[in-house]
């Protein structure tokens, strides 16, 4: 639905700049071949937006719906998203949206190396960046680095591992992962949860490293206050009662 009301309000403001050849790139398959009269519109929402471009279309000399990929359009999805997330009065004045990019992310300040300075991402990160694998690599290694880089993503010097709902988590070293792990169980907001609720909030927060769920378990164990104040599981000493057969 944001894709249509986007492409409404952009094509009404062509047609009060009084422009007569107009050509619309969109990301979203099902809108513009819906636009293109290829598929058919059956969502009950959707047919009175597309009926309302098609009408502005009859104002133009000439008109073209082009698809465009989502992944180099990703600025004009997320401020389409946000046109229709809240309503702003006519009369209230809107600040504008600065957006600022650094070269070098922030959290890279406060990093350490790790022993051998290599994190466990980084034949894959080389692999994907270069396509080489590693010097000495067998067949056996060079199939798994392979098919374990599909499921990441680089961006600039910063690896990302694709989740299943397509959702990007940042790849982290064990220094990191260590920092994610006490600020999540012990720290402000920390709620001392058991190892697979720490992994699924660690997930939640954007990150991710090979053996988390493992290293969340280990790390709620050795938790002192958790020890000490968990719940006791085991049932209190009671009376045995002998039963006898009729």
């Amino acid at each position: 639905m944001a894709k249509y009301e986007a492409s409404s309000i952009g094509v009404r403001i062509a047609y009060e700049m009084k422009i007569k050849n107009l050509r619309v790139l969109g990301d979203s398959l099902l809108v513009v071949h819906q636009l293109n009269e290829e598929w058919e519109t059956r969502d009950a929402k959707l047919i009175p937006y597309n009926d309302y471009i098609h009408t502005l279309t009859q104002t133009f000399d000439s008109m073209t719906f082009e698809h465009f990929p989502r992944e180099i359009n990703q600025v004009v999805d997320a401020l389409a998203t946000l046109s229709v997330m809240f309503n702003v009065a006519y009369s209230e004045e809107v600040q504008p949206i600065r957006m600022e990019k650094y070269k070098t992310p922030s959290y890279c300040m406060s990093l350490e190396r790790e022993p051998d300075g290599k994190p466990w991402y980084h034949d894959i990160k080389h692999y994907i960046a270069y396509r080489e694998y590693p010097t000495g690599a067998s067949k056996n290694s060079k199939r798994t680095i392979k098919r374990l880089a599909m499921k990441f993503f680089l961006s600039g010097k910063v690896l990302y591992k694709r989740n299943y709902d397509m959702t990007l988590l940042r790849c982290v070293d064990a220094l990191e992962a260590e920092n994610i792990l006490e600020e999540n169980h012990e720290g402000v907001c920390g709620t001392h949860a058991n190892g697979y609720m720490m992994a699924r909030q660690v997930l939640r927060s954007g990150y991710f490293w090979l053996t988390m769920e493992l290293d969340c378990i280990k790390h709620a164990r050795r938790c002192h206050k958790c020890q000490i104040y968990a719940d006791k599981v085991h049932a209190p000493a009671s009376t045995l009662h002998v039963l006898t057969a009729p």
